[in-house]
């Protein structure tokens, strides 16, 4: 099985899900949000396809990662080789992030007619759900872009079969000038 990348994994982010990560960089995207940051990610054709198990490969050879996050363009674009990918790095100890601009219920409904969409969501922790919405952009919100973007706990929202956010989340800290500048918090 193969899938279609727009770069190669990103080892050491600190900025794409809690602690360090790898970044794995999925290609193509219907939602086109506006002000998106990376919209070479849209094209269905670009990127380049790769083996899965090169991607399992590079799995083996990291070191000093938390997790896995997918990102892209949308990573439920490509449900099947995601599920695979996730599946593995968990079996590594990694946990699994997913950034995706479809909202969590839209998924559920998806997973009905398509098992792949359910094994995706099976092995992932946290979901960042919802389209960017540049009117809605902040600086506040952590590992989001926009405020409607909701962090969900995905185990516990398939077990209460409800959206369950990941509540160390939901608090605002409103950045102050000092950290706008220094980047320390205060």
């Amino acid at each position: 099985m193969k899938i279609r990348l727009a770069a190669y994994l990103q080892p050491d982010s600190i900025v794409d899900g809690e602690g360090i990560r790898t970044v794995i960089w999925t290609q193509g995207c219907p939602h086109h949000c506006f002000g998106c940051q990376n919209p070479e990610t849209w094209d269905f054709d670009g990127g380049a396809e790769v083996e899965i198990d090169e991607v399992k490969r590079i799995i083996d050879g990291l070191k000093g990662q938390d997790g896995i996050t997918f990102s892209g363009g949308d990573p439920m674009m490509q449900p099947a080789a995601c599920a695979e990918i996730a599946k593995y790095a968990r079996s590594k100890g990694l946990n699994i992030w997913c950034y995706t601009g479809y909202d969590y219920e839209t998924l559920l409904k998806l997973a009905k007619t398509k098992k792949e969409y359910m094994d995706f969501l099976k092995q992932i922790d946290v979901l960042v759900d919802g389209k960017f919405i540049l009117e809605q952009k902040t600086f506040n919100a952590i590992f989001r872009g926009s405020s409607n973007q909701r962090i969900i706990d995905v185990p516990a929202s398939l077990k209460n079969n409800r959206v369950e956010l990941v509540k160390k989340y939901l608090t605002k800290k409103p950045y102050s000038n000092r950290e706008r500048v220094t980047g320390v918090y205060i």
